[in-house]
């Protein structure tokens, strides 16, 4: 309908995509993406900041939890995972990046990864569920930036 908002518009779209979306060709790319960013953050595990970040996360538990990359001793709620994680990534500016100026894998990879580790058991997704969560959130920050006037300006403050 014609009242139908931006927002309405957006996630009638965002909710509307399934595995079926996914050419071949947008399935490669995104294996390349989610194998660069898995390797930027491996080596940024080493960095102080994430030494830091892994730290203080620390103390946080919960009975649901995920993976700190580079550490098999202990695991952190999804939140915490993904914000320690997505540091990680970050940590030395080597993560993948798009026009205007953002980080795209290195925000939603480490967030994907966290939530799919915290299924149960009898609920885990498949690998294709998880390719396809991370093309979600890259849509999704992709569009937000076409929509943002802060985003097309990021260019002229630089």
């Amino acid at each position: 309908s014609s009242s139908q908002t931006i927002t309405g518009n957006f996630a009638n779209v965002i909710h509307g995509l399934n595995a079926n979306h996914l050419t071949d060709q947008v399935i490669q790319r995104s294996k390349r993406m989610i194998l660069d960013t898995l390797g930027v953050g491996l080596l940024g595990t080493n960095t102080e900041v994430c030494h830091k970040v892994t730290q203080y996360s620390k103390i946080y538990s919960s009975d649901i939890s995920s993976t700190i990359w580079g550490h098999m001793d202990f695991r952190l709620p999804p939140l915490y995972a993904a914000f320690v994680n997505g540091v990680a990534v970050h940590s030395m500016d080597f993560d993948d990046t798009w026009h205007p100026a953002t980080h795209p894998s290195g925000a939603v990879l480490p967030a994907v990864i966290a939530l799919a580790e915290a299924f149960p058991r009898e609920k885990k997704i498949s690998g294709l569920d998880l390719l396809l969560a991370f093309n979600v959130g890259i849509e999704v920050q992709g569009r937000l930036l076409r929509f943002s006037s802060e985003a097309r300006n990021i260019p002229k403050r630089y």
